[in-house]
């Protein structure tokens, strides 16, 4: 398989997805924006058309959109050949939102579709399991409604009145929302699980003995694995059915972490959300800047000045090598080694911090990018420094690493043929990054759809057949290589001049309209859907997360092995719970 960024088929730009949409009548209107706007009973139809016939077939993200006279669900769909995606947008009854599920045409529908009913309340006819993702069944209400209040809720947008000197506190009746208030039960709920109605004959909502109920007769268990530090990251949960020692089926269970990131976003102003998104991934947290810092730049505008564009390929680069080594030693020591892979890992990755401190002031939330280009300039010792971990030091240790770990016989007999993801399910399931480049998928959004000036550089999109543990982490491997080849040129290339390429404002206003933005990072596909109606803080604010999406594929991945695997095939997934909770 072959990346190319020029497909007539599957590009589909505004004007001809004018002309294809033409094929469905009255079922699709292009919108002034390209999207194409999808009657809800004939969304399976088209989308299916369009993977089958156009070539998009990669769904890479599916959210929601709360309108004061409608819901409207938005999907974007791209070609694993290359180019940009295409976005459909279905609308939905505010008083009974019901669209018909895509999960009969694409496997990684499941978990966002199942996000979208959990934070909206919008139900997917057709859906195989659905119910809550993030919430617990009880939880009362849907939170990325725009009339959904919080407990001691103070004002829907930042900056919040001040509180002094009168010390008002907003603690009136129409400024909070009672606890109590908070905590409905549903009809019929009981300690020992929640009753939930089904609404719709083509709606299925599992019960809660549904989910705990093993098959009639058999000896099956139903195992609740985690959540603990570190095999399942603390605050992630797998729920196993095994019959004696092997897993037939798993279920995980997430929203330890979620704080509701959306919410908060939508309530910031557009720049008070960018020191936010270190707060996703953060191992990654400079490409999650450079993803929100693309697509606002995408709705208002802005051109990036070259230094500018170099200077975050170099930051981004570098947070992938630290990224991958981190995720390699969390692997090993998934799998019972734990003190060799550290000490390559912790030591290369505080010199990168390093780096990052030297040029943002801080290790972990850099608080860096923004709309235009960058807070500051890089100071004159980090080039040089740069210089030597990129020429030297890092090479060095990402050979020894992998000739001291890759050819072990225990990290062979652990990772060989365990968690195999065939090419076609990878595409299907939606994931994305190394999970999916380890199943012989090249596809990588630096290539895919070019951002910044990473086509001015020389490198591979690395690719392993096998699609199991090993190929996973060896892609991981690969890609650190790779990343040392850009920086080489980034760093030989890096071109004089300003760093912003609009002035500097605490308060902006970003023009009405709507954007994608994505980013490859360390664990994939990094998105940001963001709508803006012309005020200071975002209308919608969305984050599509390639660590949530690729966990759609665990329970495919597991299926059939021991309990001990599944550690180490979640392990090859490399989550970051705060990006998957959000």
């Amino acid at each position: 398989m072959t990346i190319q960024t020029d497909v007539e088929t599957a590009v589909l730009p505004a004007e001809r997805a004018a002309r294809a949409a033409t094929r469905f009548g009255e079922k699709v209107r292009v919108d002034d924006e390209g999207a194409w706007v999808v009657e809800a009973a004939s969304l399976p139809e088209v989308a299916r058309a369009l993977r089958d016939d156009f070539a998009l077939d990669y769904l890479i993200n599916l959210t929601c959109v709360d309108w004061p006279d409608r819901f409207e669900t938005v999907y974007h769909m791209a070609s694993i050949q290359g180019g940009p995606p295409l976005c459909l947008k279905v609308a939905a009854d505010k008083a009974k939102p019901i669209v018909p599920s895509l999960t009969g045409v694409f496997a990684g529908a499941d978990f966002q579709e199942r996000e979208v009913y959990d934070m909206f309340g919008v139900r997917f006819a057709g859906h195989p399991n659905l119910r809550r993702i993030l919430m617990w069944e009880g939880f009362a209400g849907y939170p990325l409604r725009k009339d959904w209040r919080e407990a001691y809720y103070e004002d829907d947008n930042k900056p919040l009145k001040s509180r002094w000197p009168e010390g008002d506190f907003f603690f009136g009746e129409d400024k909070i929302a009672d606890w109590d208030d908070n905590i409905k039960y549903p009809s019929g709920y009981q300690a020992e699980g929640v009753e939930s109605s089904r609404a719709d004959d083509n709606i299925v909502v599992l019960d809660a003995d549904e989910l705990h109920r093993a098959p009639s007769g058999s000896e099956r268990l139903i195992v609740n694995m985690g959540p603990q530090h570190p095999s399942t990251h603390g605050v992630f949960q797998m729920r196993l059915t095994l019959d004696g020692e092997t897993v037939v089926d798993l279920q995980p269970v997430m929203g330890y972490m979620h704080r509701n990131h959306e919410k908060i976003g939508e309530r910031n102003l557009w720049l008070g959300n960018m020191p936010f998104t270190d707060r996703l991934d953060y191992l990654a947290q400079l490409g999650n800047e450079w993803g929100y810092a693309l697509t606002v730049e995408k709705l208002m505008g802005l051109e990036v000045p070259e230094r500018a564009e170099y200077i975050r390929v170099i930051l981004a680069e570098l947070n992938r090598i630290q990224s991958h080594f981190w995720s390699i030693t969390f692997l090993l020591n998934d799998i019972g080694a734990f003190f060799t892979p550290m000490m390559y890992a912790i030591e290369e990755r505080e010199l990168i911090l390093d780096l990052f401190e030297m040029a943002t002031g801080s290790r972990l939330m850099c608080n860096y990018m923004r709309f235009g280009g960058l807070a500051y300039d890089l100071p004159e010792e980090f080039l040089t420094m740069a210089q030597t971990l990129v020429d030297d030091r890092l090479e060095r240790a990402i050979d020894e690493m992998d000739a001291y770990l890759s050819g072990n016989e225990i990290v062979l007999e652990r990772m060989q043929g365990v968690g195999v993801l065939p090419p076609d399910m990878a595409i299907n399931f939606s994931t994305s990054g190394p999970v999916l480049r380890a199943s012989g998928v090249p596809y990588d959004v630096r290539r895919a759809e070019p951002y910044g000036v990473y086509d001015r550089f020389d490198w591979d999109v690395v690719t392993r057949p096998e699609g199991d543990v090993f190929a996973r982490y060896m892609v991981r491997v690969g890609e650190m290589r790779q990343s040392l080849r850009i920086l080489k040129q980034a760093l030989r290339d890096l071109p004089g001049g300003e760093i912003m390429g609009g002035k500097k404002a605490w308060q902006i206003r970003v023009p009405a309209g709507q954007a994608y933005g994505r980013v490859e990072n360390p664990r994939g596909e990094l998105g940001f859907y963001c709508v803006s109606d012309g005020k200071a803080n975002p209308y919608r604010y969305h984050v599509k997360s390639p660590c949530f999406v690729n966990l759609t594929a665990l329970a495919e991945m597991t299926k059939g092995h021991k309990v001990a695997d599944t550690v180490a095939i979640l392990g090859s997934i490399d989550i970051v719970l705060g990006e998957v909770d959000r």
